[in-house]
């Protein structure tokens, strides 16, 4: 407790009491389709990171009289999501936390950035955010595929795995996945010595073995990616290859934004904490949401302020760090708005390495080599 009191002594010489209202916007999604009800998402995804974060956050915050706040807007349609955000922000401005889709996304930040708010999306992993889509007042917790597809890259490269085979789904998002895929394969020197698209719909449970063997023959390649977000056919791909190769991708080897491996730089206890509270293992999007209010929280007692456009321009100035179980300090991209960070590369039992993998430069810090780097993006970052 002294040790707290310490740390926390020059923002308590000026402190006074502050009310944080964050407001969490979700669209809710249809997972009817999926038919097996332990591999459903869970209801309180993304909220319960930021629910934990509130409470670490209150638990610091009452040295500073600092009270935070969650309240929520689930809708599962966007008409009805505008028009309930609409009637909460009332033209004045807001801390807003969302977990939408990325044309979802858009209209929000049209709504709410004109009026002075903070927007930080743990929920989205679309590159065109970070790319074309990014502007002032928007920040992204949640690594982007860019990211996610660079760590692989990099750890593939680093291993000589330089011919890919690359099977894609049939969705937007798996055709997402599979164009960062061959991003990060030009990007870094890789060959995608064939690329096909799963568009069968056989049992797998029952023709496995026999279907996807077939599926993979062809020339000689180092490594299998798979782009399947939307897990129709992803996991029966491992070990049932026609060649015997590793498995990447959505599946087989994944690149995470977090997982409940990671034990290092005290990440134990904050896995703990979560499944004591809500009695399952912490998500990317659960900690992506955790980060977006700690994020939050650190800007208040390092600003006193709660004002949204004051704590965003510190949340993107080179002052801001974030300590978040990661090894390194984080930190966002000032032409973007992404939070920089280490990504953990899992297979479902263990963590096999961590991007950035080592030997890959960057003039700034290492974590900027992967994602879009500043001479990429295409961004309007300002926010008067």
């Amino acid at each position: 407790m002294l040790l707290v009191l310490t740390m926390l002594w020059p923002a308590l010489a000026r402190s006074e009491a502050l009310n944080i209202d964050i407001i969490y916007v979700q669209q809710s999604s249809n997972d009817s389709a999926q038919p097996l009800l332990l591999k459903k998402t869970p209801v309180n995804v993304t909220l319960a990171g930021a629910e934990l974060a509130i409470k670490d956050s209150n638990t610091t915050g009452r040295f500073l009289q600092h009270h935070y706040k969650l309240s929520g807007i689930v809708a599962d349609n966007e008409q009805q999501l505008v028009s309930e955000l609409t009637a909460r922000l009332n033209g004045q401005p807001a801390i807003l936390l969302t977990d939408v889709s990325a044309t979802t996304l858009k209209v929000v930040a049209d709504l709410a950035l004109s009026n002075g708010s903070v927007i930080i999306n743990a929920g989205n992993a679309d590159n065109s955010l970070r790319l074309s889509q990014c502007r002032g007042g928007l920040l992204h917790t949640l690594a982007s595929r860019a990211m996610l597809t660079d760590a692989l890259a990099q750890f593939f490269m680093a291993r000589r795995w330089r011919e890919w085979f690359l099977i894609s789904g049939e969705s937007a998002e798996d055709k997402a996945f599979a164009a960062s895929v061959e991003r990060s394969a030009k990007r870094f020197g890789a060959k995608i010595v064939e690329r096909k698209e799963w568009s069968f719909d056989t049992d797998l449970r029952r023709s496995a073995q026999r279907e996807v063997p077939l599926f993979t023959q062809g020339d000689d390649y180092d490594v299998v990616l798979v782009a399947d977000e939307s897990d129709l056919f992803g996991n029966y791909v491992p070990n049932n290859t026609w060649l015997p190769r590793p498995v990447a991708g959505t599946h087989g080897l994944t690149p995470k934004t977090w997982h409940w491996v990671l034990e290092q730089w005290g990440a134990t206890q904050l896995q703990n904490r979560f499944y004591e509270q809500f009695g399952r293992e912490m998500l990317d999007k659960d900690y992506a949401a955790w980060l977006a209010v700690r994020s939050i929280s650190e800007a208040v007692t390092r600003t006193a302020s709660n004002n949204p456009k004051v704590l965003y321009n510190y949340l993107i100035s080179s002052n801001f760090e974030l300590a978040a179980f990661k090894g390194r300090k984080l930190s966002f991209r000032p032409w973007n708005g992404q939070l920089r960070q280490p990504i953990p590369l899992v297979h479902p039992q263990g963590l096999t390495s961590l991007s950035p993998q080592e030997g890959y430069l960057h003039p700034s810090t290492d974590l900027d080599t992967l994602g879009f780097d500043k001479p990429e993006a295409r961004c309007d970052m300002a926010y008067e």
